[in-house]
């Protein structure tokens, strides 16, 4: 099941990247309805919105973890694989 949630990792990534500039547009946008400049309305909007959208979009977030996480161990077990066999490790490098 934990290899679905890196199958998923570019949409995850895309929504939660999309949800945050979202966050940070609605913050500057309100603040613009209510006078403030805009660059000055996007400028807040980027100091409260990131805080704000981990705690909004924690399990989003989560789930970016999660499959940044699976990927990297990948990743790490194919370099191991490498460098077995480069070293000429024959074991290592036909035990997946």
């Amino acid at each position: 099941m934990s290899d679905v949630k890196a199958d998923h990792l570019p949409r995850d990534l895309t929504l939660y990247l999309l949800a945050r500039f979202v966050l940070v547009g609605v913050i500057a946008w309100a603040l613009s309805l209510a006078g403030v400049p805009l660059l000055v309305g996007l400028v807040i909007g980027l100091v409260v919105g990131l805080p704000l959208g981990l705690l909004l979009f924690r399990p989003l977030n989560a789930r970016v973890t999660a499959g940044l996480a699976k990927r990297n161990e990948k990743r790490a077990r194919a370099r191991a694989q490498l460098r077995a066999q480069l070293r000429g490790d024959t074991a290592a490098g036909q035990s997946e």
